[in-house]
């Protein structure tokens, strides 16, 4: 079993940069792939960035590529997500997720946190 919590969201103007954190508890963190997603109103969940259990691997949409940066930190056991050149369309809920292989599916990850609301304004 895990456990996670996202936090970091918030309102930022277009251009702007935010930082999102996800927590993890329970099973060994260091043992898991990790992966952000988001999801905008009346859209479906799509994949933002990935990064394996080693953070030897990562993986971005091409939407986010050269603005958002996944890391982590398995000492404090924690991802990351840096996002940078924030624009309107990156308003959405991020979710953080666990699973065993970093993949852009939603099916493959088993663990998620509840969101944080990220806002960019125009």
């Amino acid at each position: 079993q895990v456990q996670l919590v996202e936090s970091g969201g918030g309102l930022v103007q277009a251009g702007g940069s935010l930082r999102l954190s996800c927590a993890a508890s329970g099973r060994t963190f260091s043992s898991y792939a990790m992966g952000w997603f988001r999801q905008a109103p009346g859209k479906e969940r799509e994949f933002v960035a990935a990064i394996s259990w080693s953070g030897g691997n990562t993986y971005y949409a091409d939407s986010v590529k050269g603005r958002f940066t996944i890391s982590r930190d398995n000492a404090k056991n924690t991802v990351y997500l840096q996002m940078n050149s924030l624009k309107p369309e990156d308003t959405a809920v991020y979710y953080c997720a666990a699973g065993f292989t970093a993949t852009m599916s939603i099916y493959e990850y088993d663990y998620w946190g509840q969101g944080t609301q990220v806002t960019v304004s125009s």
